[in-house]
């Protein structure tokens, strides 16, 4: 017979935050007008990217790790993570002087391995999956002893998630609505009791990546079908987890959805507008916001930004997406005589009309055009959409045949 999931209370969330106390310090809360004029609602940022690790992680593992015997920190603990939780459990665990391991799947980028173990961890790389890194991790824990750390099913992990209501609340107890990133749901789970108990009209709305809608399919009662390659890996998780579904189903309002392009665009926005690194699922609360402005029109809104650590590589890719997004970066086709000079009269036109060339591919050979005629791709910085047709417009108006291509690639 199953054993019943305990209720967590606001008493065990203040407990984990007596328990933290300063090891951490409180994460920024801070109102962000210009997310507010794009959302139409008052968004006011509650920034857990700014834990030392990069995420809210360190809440909840802190929070654990403080709740071990002394045989139990003599033992050492273990985790199963690719990503945030492996650093935060390899930080504190290190901090307080107890032994870490922590499993990650073999296809693990090299920088999280590298940046983990320079926590302090002992690292080992196994399996395919992560469920295949979860089932190794389990062996070891039994074979050697090991305290094993859950990502989010544990009561302490959701208390310990639960302490970032508190300070934002705290912070600004005006709240009408308060979004959250949902992965096994921990954080959610978390916050949504402590902030119910201290505001019970306060609207909690939890937001997952559409390929990976979990906890939404549980809730439902339908059968969990995910998969897929998204840029909120930090919340591609294929189930909610024991503990922490009943905290969803009893105190969370509402689980929604949101597609990579909305993600992607929160993850633009935080960086341009708010000058904010935030990785995909860190800004899936925002995304959810700019998804449904009407859900959120003339709220308050906190909106968590959960965790910052991307990629470098993703993170140019989204900025020069959302440069094209906004039409500040285009490809324009320009058919072109095959004679001197054409290609520099082509320069200076756009050069005197504002356009910044970053780009030239000289094309005569594999485009459908006359023998006599060449075609250019030329890259393009411009002001914006407007600007990109009063361009076309010129180009045309001197006798090239311009066209904007749909991708800048």
């Amino acid at each position: 017979m199953t054993e019943p999931v305990p209720e967590l209370t606001l008493d065990d969330i203040r407990a984990a935050a007596a328990r933290i106390g300063d090891r951490l310090p409180v994460t920024p809360t801070e109102a962000s007008p210009r997310l507010s004029e794009i959302t139409g609602c008052s968004v006011v940022l509650k920034l857990e990217n700014q834990h030392l690790t990069g995420s809210f992680k360190e809440r909840g593992a802190l929070n654990k790790l403080l709740s071990l015997d002394e045989a139990e920190r003599r033992a050492g603990v273990i985790a199963m993570s690719a990503g945030n939780h492996a650093q935060a459990v390899a930080c504190h665990a290190t901090r307080l002087g107890i032994r870490s391991v922590i499993v990650m799947p073999a296809f693990t980028p090299f920088t999280k391995v590298e940046r983990t173990e320079s926590l302090g961890a002992r690292v080992e790389l196994h399996g395919e999956t992560l469920s295949d890194a979860a089932a190794h991790a389990r062996e070891l824990a039994e074979r050697e002893g090991l305290v094993f750390v859950h990502p989010y099913d544990d009561p302490l992990i959701a208390a310990g998630q639960g302490t970032a209501a508190l300070e934002l609340l705290e912070a600004a107890p005006d709240l009408d609505m308060l979004v959250v990133p949902v992965g096994g749901g921990g954080l959610i789970g978390g916050m949504a009791v402590a902030a119910k108990a201290l505001k019970p009209g306060i609207q909690v709305i939890g937001v997952e990546c559409a390929m990976f809608p979990s906890m939404r399919q549980a809730l439902a009662g339908q059968p969990i079908a995910c998969g897929g390659a998204t840029i909120a890996d930090g919340i591609a998780v294929k189930a909610p987890g024991a503990v922490t579904l009943p905290l969803v189903r009893r105190h969370v309002d509402a689980v929604v959805e949101v597609e990579e392009s909305r993600l992607e665009e929160a993850v633009y926005r935080l960086a341009t507008v708010q000058k904010l690194v935030a990785e995909g699922a860190g800004a899936a609360a925002l995304a959810a916001v700019l998804d449904d402005p009407e859900r959120f029109r003339g709220r308050r809104v906190g909106v968590v930004v959960s965790g910052g650590n991307i990629d470098a590589r993703i993170l140019a890719q989204v900025l020069t997406r959302g440069l094209v997004y906004e039409g500040r970066m285009v490809r324009l086709r320009i058919g072109i005589t095959d004679a001197p000079g054409a290609l520099a009269r082509v320069a200076r036109l756009l050069g005197e009309a504002g356009a910044n060339i970053v780009e030239v591919h000289h094309q005569r050979l594999f485009h459908d055009v006359p023998v006599r005629m060449a075609e250019i791709d030329v890259v393009l910085e411009t002001r914006g959409r407007s600007h990109v047709q009063r361009l076309v417009a010129r180009m045309e108006e001197a006798g090239f045949p311009t066209e904007l291509m749909t991708d800048i690639s």
